[in-house]
């Protein structure tokens, strides 16, 4: 039986639950990422320094391939996982879980395959950690699935103990990928510290991940999951596409040289990544239970992430060389001349996400999926563009452009679906 309370009680006691609810959320999203972006912040430096800046660039071509691969697994899996079953009943979040997540092991297992296929086939310096990519992908997604899953539940804290767990992992898993001093030796501690982790979600989580059911899962999702997996791909495709072209009209070194400056800012990108985990989720339940207020909400969290990019680039750009040269190595020189571009395209990317996480909720996939599509093509467009003018230096002003004008879409794209949701309320996304 629950206690009396007063007609403002009412209005004050929940309203101030739901900020401390919603600020306790937030705070496990901002520690998950940090606690994952510090560990890919490690691996990136340890590679930069021990391999030199060409073998940097081949680790860091398998890296965007990875980024491809994983929005596949969440376009599929976990993407609708987050829109459609968060805050709902714990006995249909598990059996979303375990068709979700077996979805992801999934995707991992044949898109792992055919990397290693395509890897074995390249050789030279750029076939062997390909393969390994291919290898490692099942562990690699099923982690991150298992993040996902527990911030859909709003349990940010054991997604964070996950990433903890990894971050222990890679440290003995470095220490002997640096004495065998190959791509291929770090791609591979990356990935096995990662399928440690996966093995503890299982243990955290209780679920066993329902290869069997990614049929029916996809077959469920297929409204929002084919619309989120071209949106997705398109996003890291994007980044992918622009990382071959700057390695073939530039050079190798030039990919290197983008990924250490992208290192630079790794600490806000943790943040924006950290939040990205749960900024969708939220907005789902900002659409529940005050929908008046989802424009606002969008508008301060792409707002503050802007403001946030812009503050830590100038910070970055007052780090002496010195320790410039000691966190890079000789990746640092060439990477330093990218941060002011990279800061703007960063902040260009904050700002979007407000509007990204707007249209998510909404569960307006085509709305997204057009923004998604125009923002990756200014990618490119500007990506390659750029280098092709002034090599990497206009490369990174390129997309600098590019992502700022893609940004302008997303916001255009949210005021005509929350226009359209006020002249046609829409029902609820299902939760079944």
């Amino acid at each position: 039986m629950t206690p009396m309370t007063t007609e403002g009680e009412k209005t004050t006691r929940p309203a101030g639950s739901a900020r401390r609810a919603l600020a306790g959320r937030l705070s496990w999203g901002l520690a998950d990422q940090a606690a994952s972006s510090m560990s890919n912040f490690a691996v990136g430096i340890y590679v930069a320094r021990s391999l030199g800046l060409a073998a940097f660039g081949v680790f860091s071509l398998a890296w965007v391939t990875y980024g491809v691969v994983l929005n596949v697994s969440r376009g599929l899996a976990t993407d609708p996982l987050v829109v459609r079953f968060s805050g709902v009943s714990d006995a249909s979040w598990r059996g979303a879980v375990a068709r979700s997540s077996g979805t992801a092991l999934g995707v991992g297992a044949a898109l792992g395959a055919a990397c290693l296929v395509v890897g074995l086939a390249l050789g030279g310096r750029v076939g062997p950690a390909f393969a390994a990519l291919g290898v490692m992908l099942p562990g690699l997604l099923l982690q991150d699935a298992w993040r996902f899953s527990f911030f859909a539940a709003g349990t940010g804290r054991k997604a964070f103990v996950n990433d903890l767990v990894w971050g222990v992992a890679l440290i003995p898993a470095m220490v002997v990928a640096a004495r065998v001093g190959t791509v291929a030796a770090f791609v591979l501690a990356w990935g096995a510290s990662a399928t440690a982790a996966a093995a503890y979600g299982y243990i955290q989580s209780g679920i066993r991940p329902r290869v069997t059911g990614a049929r029916g899962w996809l077959r469920e999702q297929r409204d929002l999951g084919y619309r989120y997996l071209v949106e997705n791909v398109s996003l890291s495709g994007a980044a992918q596409l622009r990382a071959y072209g700057l390695g073939v009209i530039v050079g190798v070194g030039a990919v290197g040289a983008v990924r250490g400056a992208e290192l630079l800012l790794g600490p806000f990108l943790a943040v924006l990544m950290g939040l990205s985990l749960v900024t969708v989720a939220e907005a789902a339940r900002v659409l529940r239970q005050a929908p008046h207020r989802l424009a606002k909400f969008c508008l301060l969290l792409g707002a503050g992430q802007a403001a946030a990019a812009l503050l830590w680039g100038a910070a970055v750009l007052l780090m002496p060389d010195r320790l410039g040269e000691f966190v890079l190595g000789d990746v640092w020189h060439p990477a330093a001349q990218l941060i002011v571009p990279v800061t703007l395209g960063v902040a260009g990317a904050g700002l979007g996400t407000g509007a990204a996480a707007g249209l998510r909720a909404l569960g307006a996939a085509r709305r997204s999926l057009r923004s998604q599509l125009f923002a990756s093509a200014c990618y490119v467009g500007g990506g390659l563009g750029g280098a092709a003018v002034a090599g990497t230096v206009g490369s990174a002003w390129g997309v600098a452009a590019a992502t700022v004008g893609g940004s302008a879409v997303w916001w255009l794209h949210l005021r005509s679906a929350l226009r359209e949701r006020h002249q046609n309320p829409i029902r609820e996304v299902r939760t079944t």
